[in-house]
């Protein structure tokens, strides 16, 4: 009797130890994430780094112009009838960009507008780092080729300091948009900013990610036949 009440307390464990994880296995909410990089990340070390330096004739890596961050803005000049639509809005470009959006308000009161001051009228977002290739990758790859009668990107839309601003009509070109369920289409303006110090460098670094800009013949030609 006294040798099985010893072993009985041996297999008692205390209330508060935790049972030992199996070898080769991680505990549970402690699993290390993987880290993947963003395929034009890889672009822009393997690829345009070499031939920017070529082109350019840099003498370092460190002055290659660089993608910077992508802010995306939107205006819902509406939402001064329809509160709604601010939310709507918010809701569209979080599923788009995959990040919080911050709520714009009105600076002051515009009484011809019906505006009143710090009223929501729009919401934006700015997106660096991974996330931010990847929107660029999205947005190159699927958004721009569905774009309505498209044939190329103005290459006129450069600001003077490197920053190239495009805006978008139909925010529906994005595939994680379902038309089914939104309430109305709206626009928006993207602006992608670069370090480049001049308008040439920026068109050439954002042209050797694949932004599909109009080509120059096509823009002499069309000039010509106007």
């Amino acid at each position: 009797m006294t040798e099985h009440k010893e072993k009985s307390k041996e297999k008692k464990k205390p209330a508060g130890e935790k049972k030992a994880a199996p070898p080769g296995k991680a505990v549970k909410g402690k699993m290390k994430e993987e880290h993947v990089v963003a395929r034009l990340a890889e672009t822009y070390k393997n690829q345009v780094v070499p031939s920017m330096m070529k082109r350019f004739q840099y003498k370092s890596s460190m002055q290659v112009p660089r993608l910077e961050k992508i802010c995306v803005n939107i205006g819902v000049g509406q939402a001064t009838q329809d509160a709604k639509l601010i939310d709507a809005a918010v809701r569209d470009l979080e599923a788009i960009v995959g990040q919080k959006v911050v709520v714009t308000h009105a600076r002051k009161s515009i009484s011809n507008f019906k505006l009143r001051e710090k009223m929501p009228i729009g919401c934006r977002v700015t997106l660096r780092r991974a996330r931010m290739y990847e929107f660029l990758d999205r947005f190159i790859s699927v958004a721009v080729p569905r774009l309505r009668d498209f044939r190329g990107l103005s290459d006129k839309s450069f600001d003077g300091r490197g920053n190239y601003t495009i805006g978008i009509k139909e925010h529906v070109v994005f595939p994680e948009i379902d038309v089914d369920k939104i309430t109305k289409i709206i626009g928006m303006d993207i602006t992608f900013v670069t370090t480049a110090d001049t308008d040439q460098e920026a068109y050439e670094l954002l042209k050797s990610f694949g932004m599909p800009f109009v080509k120059r013949q096509e823009v002499l030609e069309t000039a010509n036949v106007s």
